[in-house]
């Protein structure tokens, strides 16, 4: 089992870099392949990153690539979302994911979700 906890979000002007973390407690974190996802009121939650256990590996949906990155420093148990020339578009709820040992791309095969963190992208 494993707990996660998202935090970092916030208002933003466009062009602007918001830092998001995923913060995990249970079992070892190191053993886990996590995403990030995204959610806008009235539209399907949608993949935005993900990373493999030791942190080598890394996957981007095309909307973002070239200005997130997502890393990982497993001995303080978090995930990181550097958002870098964020625009309006990429006003979401950000949300972070958990699956043991296995990679993972939609949502129904990540085991954990933490609560969520608002960003707001305004010009």
């Amino acid at each position: 089992q494993v707990q996660l906890v998202e935090s970092g979000g916030g208002l933003v002007q466009v062009g602007g870099s918001l830092r998001l973390s995923c913060a995990a407690s249970g079992r070892t974190f190191s053993s886990y392949f996590v995403g990030w996802f995204r959610h806008t009121a009235g539209k399907e939650r949608e993949f935005v990153a993900a990373i493999r256990w030791s942190g080598g590996i890394t996957y981007y949906a095309d909307s973002v690539k070239g200005r997130f990155t997502i890393s990982r420093d497993n001995a303080k148990n978090t995930v990181y979302l550097q958002m870098n020339s964020l625009k309006p578009e990429d006003t979401a709820v950000y949300y972070c994911a958990a699956r043991y040992r296995e990679t993972a791309m939609r949502e129904s095969e990540y085991d954990y979700w933490g609560q969520g963190t608002q960003v707001t992208v305004s010009s």
